[in-house]
């Protein structure tokens, strides 16, 4: 499937998604759902950077606030604390490296470009901060803007949809008219999977994903170890590669731009090989 997106300016970069693209997640928290602890100390999440980078990996995606349903709410100070000496010490060690800062906190956002990031990923596309879409076009750097309802904390009660797929659309047509009308240039829509969506509704979202092509915004696709991937294969977490590179083929052959992923070396491998299928069709 042709994807034809525009480029993306990060720090006077131009990236473009003719051939997808893969990010890496760093999660500085003790509590995710996945690799909490894993990334805690700053060393230890340059040696992920590291590897990433190694494997193919064109984005670091950062976050020091869990997101996991039910995941306990920390200050803004607590959660600025746990990023900024990260993308400060990857920066120090990999210059040309390209951080996008996990947070739906416009202040912790501002703090995480001017230490070097070039992205901001917000899960809440800008609701749970009034102040963030004026930031993000302030400051001129992609905007990765996710459909998410409620917050982390109540996001499980609020799966009742009147249609899903013309919901979220509705929802991203709304934001992403809010950003361009403040000079946001370029915005990623990511459809959130696992936020406010049941198993049954993430994988019609997947199925459906190309749908949201109409937006013309790259997609982003996170699914990396999810528990619609572990709770329909009566596994775990640990256990979910398999199943995450699985649904990883099935988004990019529906559109996905971008890979969202613990695993940047299987993710890789599964971009290269959808493009031999693609340059089969031409």
């Amino acid at each position: 499937m042709s994807k034809n997106w525009k480029s993306i300016n990060c720090k006077g970069r131009l990236i473009d998604f003719e051939i997808p693209k893969v990010m890496g997640i760093i999660n500085v928290t003790p509590d995710s759902f996945y690799d909490g602890g894993t990334n805690f100390e700053v060393e230890k999440a340059v040696d992920s950077a590291a590897q990433m980078l190694l494997e193919g990996a064109s984005f670091l995606d950062i976050g020091g606030y869990s997101s996991r349903p039910g995941a306990d709410d920390i200050s803004v100070e607590e959660e600025a604390g746990r990023v900024l000496p990260v993308i400060e010490a990857i920066l120090k060690e990999f210059p040309e490296a390209l951080i996008s800062i996990d947070t739906f906190r416009s202040e912790v956002a501002r703090q995480a470009i001017d230490a070097g990031a070039a992205i901001i990923n917000d899960i809440s596309g800008g609701h749970l901060d009034q102040n963030m879409l004026q930031t993000v076009a302030a400051l001129q750097v992609p905007y990765i803007m996710m459909h998410m309802r409620g917050t982390p904390q109540t996001m499980k009660t609020l799966t009742d949809y009147d249609h899903l797929i013309r919901d979220i659309k509705s929802y991203f047509a709304t934001q992403l008219h809010s950003a361009k009308a403040l000079g946001i240039n370029d915005v990623i829509i990511d459809p959130g999977f696992g936020f406010a969506k049941t198993v049954e509704q993430n994988y019609a979202l997947l199925d459906q994903l190309e749908l949201l092509r109409a937006l013309d915004c790259p997609i982003l696709a996170g699914v990396s170890r999810k528990s619609m991937i572990y709770r329909t294969l009566e596994s775990s977490a640990a256990e979910a590669l398999n199943g995450t590179t699985a649904l990883n083929a099935w988004a990019l052959d529906r559109g996905a731009a971008i890979l969202r992923v613990h695993d940047v070396a299987p993710a890789v491998e599964c971009v290269k090989l959808h493009q031999a299928l693609i340059e089969s069709r031409d």
